[in-house]
């Protein structure tokens, strides 16, 4: 097996070597490398659900005072886990591999289609600690359910992360 360097400089070269080979339609030509890929549907043919609504505790506000709490998070694929094992950033700090992350699997945020890795270093900590919990829930468990105990009568219910805000209805 051979092994290959990777830098920050060479990443997309590389990506787009190691992509699946797609052949156009009914021609013989090598397709032309893509921009950026295309966003995963809600849903695919077979009822799989590959993207999560959420609202952040807080927000991210952004450079005109707007505030961001709704947004949408796919399902993450392996490409997007092993991505930023390559990225410098992630070399030099581990603990940066979760902003890496979450700014390629989040879709949406408010009117924010671009949601990129300045976004994720502006929010706030306690919206990040919520992402990654999300993202661990949705990727690993398969839902956004999380039980909860009641500090007052400690009872034991459940409710979900990606709806309204606790006690809205």
């Amino acid at each position: 097996m051979r092994r290959r360097t990777v830098t920050a400089g060479n990443l997309e070269e590389f990506l787009q070597a190691t992509a699946p080979a797609q052949a156009a339609a009914g021609t013989g030509e090598q397709p032309a490398p893509a921009a950026a890929p295309a966003p995963a549907p809600r849903t695919a043919d077979h009822g799989l659900r590959t993207e999560f609504e959420f609202e952040l505790p807080r927000g991210y506000v952004d450079e005109a005072g707007t505030v961001h709490r709704h947004g949408a998070m796919r399902l993450a694929t392996a490409r997007d886990e092993l991505r930023p094992q390559i990225d410098l950033r992630v070399k030099e700090n581990p603990a940066y591999l979760s902003v890496v992350l979450l700014s390629q699997v989040i879709t949406r945020l408010g009117s924010i289609t671009d949601v990129h890795v300045g976004i994720v270093e502006r929010m706030y900590a306690t919206d990040v600690a919520f992402l990654q919990d999300f993202y661990r829930r949705v990727n690993s468990e398969g839902h956004t359910r999380a039980a909860v105990t009641c500090p007052h009568c400690e009872g034991g219910f459940e409710v979900d992360l990606s709806g309204g805000r606790l006690g809205e209805s």
